[in-house]
């Protein structure tokens, strides 16, 4: 699809599930940072909490008293409809994804409506590709997931470093993550939610296996790694079963350069021996904990949708993920650092995302597609303006 043929939309974005805890921080973060003339608005369930956060967001900038308001259920397929034809870009915070994510997407991939979310879900992105990519690609659409810490520090850091690296030749690259930062209720219950489906998580990714074309003259790898103590940054490193080593593995299939034979590695960066030792024995237990139903239920109920941690903490929150990058007789060190991660960071993450699917010159790209093949540098010079370091420490 010609994205210069298609019929004006009258709206370039919108924001579903902007009462939340992460939404409210987006929605705030567009209302500062949105160039003038922008058309965005906000959506999510309820009227009534819309209508207050329009007003909160009034209270900051007085143009927001027009914003757009649209009643939208994740469950209303018609809605969800409806939502994906009024704008060119959707950003959704909804989650946990795999319980409610899956309708939205469709009505974008169906709309040729850019799709962007915060999922770190393997599952629900494993299932969307193999359902709706196909889709996305004949109407143009881009479905961007985990547009937020997880994975855009990990996925563009690894770009960023890869950058600095000779063309042509087999790279590896490993990253280490450090972060002082806590979670809110929504954000546990996608963990919980995701550690609870560890059978359907396999199915839905030995699906997307036999969907996938395969890869021809090039090799991508991100193996897990084993505990160790990295003398290259002097803490011990932890592999991190997370979504992010596949979504940096996605990067590397589609760009070629990652060069002919690509590897990566995704640890915890750890100081002491003790919590190298103990970090893996609490992640276990709260696996094992996530498999029962009633108890599953029961940690959720500790922490309540909507709540997360305050301005102050957030503030004292931060994250740093360093990358050792080797290839071509070269190594360099290189460094993504921010603020707090899961929030503050997050919401900026989200929403340059979506300014930057929705304003910038960018490669042509359509289907599943990661914030590096769709976005690369543009998204990189936004995070960069807007304080989130990419940064080169050292070559050799």
């Amino acid at each position: 699809m010609n994205r210069q043929n298609e019929a004006p939309r009258p709206l370039d974005v919108v924001l579903f599930g902007a009462t939340g805890f992460v939404g409210v921080l987006t929605a705030e973060y567009l209302a500062a940072h949105a160039p003038a003339g922008l058309r965005w608005g906000l959506a999510g369930r309820s009227r009534a909490k819309l209508e207050r956060l329009r007003d909160r967001l009034t209270a900051l900038e007085p143009s927001c008293a027009e914003l757009p308001l649209l009643e939208t259920d994740a469950d209303d397929a018609d809605a969800l409809r409806e939502l994906a034809h009024s704008a060119r870009v959707v950003a959704t915070t909804v989650g946990p994804y795999v319980l409610y994510g899956e309708k939205l997407v469709a009505a974008c991939a169906e709309a040729g409506t850019d799709y962007l979310d915060l999922t770190g879900e393997a599952e629900f992105i494993d299932r969307t590709y193999v359902r709706h990519d196909a889709r996305a690609r004949e109407t143009g659409a881009r479905i961007v997931h985990a547009c937020g810490f997880d994975s855009v520090p990990h996925d563009l850091g690894a770009y960023f470093t890869v950058k600095q690296l000779p063309e042509g030749v087999p790279l590896t690259v490993d990253g280490f993550v450090r972060s002082n930062a806590v979670f809110s209720g929504g954000t546990f219950a996608s963990a919980l939610t995701a550690m609870g489906r560890g059978p359907q998580m396999l199915l839905a990714a030995r699906e997307r296996r036999l969907h996938e074309p395969r890869q021809v003259g090039r090799r991508v790898r991100t193996p897990a790694g084993s505990p160790h103590f990295n003398g290259a940054v002097g803490t011990w490193a932890l592999p991190l079963p997370t979504v992010d080593p596949s979504i940096v593995g996605r990067s590397a299939r589609a760009l070629e350069r990652y060069g002919p034979d690509f590897r990566y590695r995704h640890f915890a960066s750890v100081k002491t021996l003790p919590m190298a030792l103990g970090g893996p024995a609490a992640v276990g237990t709260l696996v094992a904990a996530a498999q029962v139903k009633p108890v599953r239920e029961w940690l959720m109920g500790r922490y309540e949708s909507g709540q997360g941690p305050d301005a102050e903490r957030r503030g004292r929150s931060w994250f740093t993920v360093r990358f050792v990058g080797e290839g071509g007789g070269r190594q360099v060190f290189t460094e993504v650092s921010g603020g707090d991660p899961g929030y503050g960071e997050t919401a900026k993450m989200l929403a340059e995302s979506a300014l930057s699917l929705a304003l910038d010159k960018l490669p042509e790209t359509s289907g599943q597609v990661t914030t590096a093949t769709a976005m690369g540098d543009a998204l990189l010079d936004r995070l960069t303006a807007a304080g989130i370091r990419f940064r080169v420490a050292a070559v050799r």
